[in-house]
């Protein structure tokens, strides 16, 4: 019997604020991660650890990246993507929740890798957004709950 393929799992904290005119989603600008380095991606997220639930790494990433404690139950699930690597990179299962509260001031903590922490208008994403978190957030609004990427 062969070996079974293993995939990782990441975790993406959409954390939204909304008032009367608009909803914004908090990113952060990646730096010296060796992925993407330079574009905007989804403030607080991190790989899934070994012994650790989705839920649990979002907890600890969002406290270890941004400063804010966030409790499990406000979390909701917001998508699923199955991000398959066609060129010989890893296979990634990228799973999203919404962050419906949560205590403190988000604060760039981890400065080394990341160079600013920005809300940005749901409605206008900036143009140098990583495309396959672009995807999955458009995804959200959308209500589609899970998909899949080749890349």
């Amino acid at each position: 019997m062969g070996k079974h393929f293993k995939a990782l799992s990441a975790i993406f904290p959409i954390i939204l604020k909304t008032n009367e005119k608009n909803t914004k989603i908090l990113l952060h600008c990646r730096k010296n991660t060796g992925y993407q380095d330079g574009k905007w991606d989804i403030a607080g997220s991190g790989h899934v650890d070994e012994n650790e639930t989705a839920k649990m790494a979002v907890l600890r990433e969002c406290k270890e990246e941004l400063g804010i404690d966030v409790k499990i139950d406000d979390l909701s699930f917001a998508h699923l993507s199955h991000r398959v690597s066609i060129s010989g990179g890893r296979t990634y299962y990228d799973i999203y929740f919404v962050v419906n509260d949560y205590e403190g001031l988000p604060t760039i903590m981890e400065k080394d890798k990341c160079s600013e922490l920005k809300w940005f208008e749901l409605s206008d994403l900036p143009k140098d957004i990583i495309d396959i978190r672009k995807e999955a957030v458009e995804n959200y609004l959308k209500n589609i709950p899970y998909s899949e990427i080749q890349e």
